[in-house]
């Protein structure tokens, strides 16, 4: 009989973003809204 033990540990630590990095993020999901608004209205228009 073979036992086969094999462990694993993971540890996560949770990302402190900066400022500049907070302010670029903003402005990315700002960008994606506008342009999925955009696709929206021309979706409409068809």
């Amino acid at each position: 009989m073979t036992l086969n033990i094999f462990f694993i540990s993971i540890t996560l630590n949770k990302h402190k973003e900066s400022l500049e990095e907070a302010k670029r993020n903003e402005m990315v999901e700002k960008l994606y809204e506008q342009h999925k608004d955009r696709q929206l209205s021309v979706y409409h228009l068809l």
